[in-house]
């Protein structure tokens, strides 16, 4: 699913709620959530999964069409972790 078609679903679900109005509050959830991983916090949903950063160290990798060695500095990455509620609905059969 894209954002448009997030917005499309959720427009769907909530006819009382102009476009405008459904696109503010995606935008304001997702800043909300890249706000506090940018301040190294974590952001837990119940029920769908946590939102956390990972350390990644400084490495020397690889120019994929040269072979040459390029030094890839430390960074923090995003990283989702599935709540057990997602897990069970994604293995159920």
């Amino acid at each position: 699913m894209i954002r448009s078609e997030l917005l499309q679903s959720l427009a769907a679900d909530n006819p009382d709620l102009r476009p405008e109005e459904i696109e503010q509050v995606v935008d304001i959830f997702f800043d909300e959530i890249t706000e506090r991983l940018a301040e190294g916090g974590r952001v837990e949903l119940r029920g769908f999964g946590t939102f956390s950063t990972r350390e990644r160290d400084a490495r020397v990798g690889r120019n994929p069409r040269t072979g040459d060695p390029v030094d890839v500095p430390a960074k923090r990455v995003p990283y989702f972790k599935p709540g057990k509620e997602m897990r069970e609905r994604l293995n159920s059969d």
